[in-house]
């Protein structure tokens, strides 16, 4: 899918040259890859402390063989 997007031109060679990718799109398609990352990882972050547990479960007797 093409896109025409106007980006300031320091920013992408700041990241060509930190990223060391050859070419544009792919500074701009690691950008994407990364946001995606991040904002994954911010919805995780969000259940922390949204799951009960339950204070008498015994992890240690699962691992019992029978």
């Amino acid at each position: 899918m093409a896109i025409n997007l106007e980006i300031d031109e320091n920013l992408i060679q700041e990241a060509l040259e930190l990223g060391g990718d050859r070419t544009k799109r792919a500074v701009v398609e690691e950008a994407l890859r990364e946001y995606v990352q991040r904002r994954k990882q911010l919805k995780i972050i969000e259940l922390f402390g949204t799951i009960e547990y339950d204070d008498d479960y015994d992890y240690k007797q699962q691992r019992q063989r029978g």
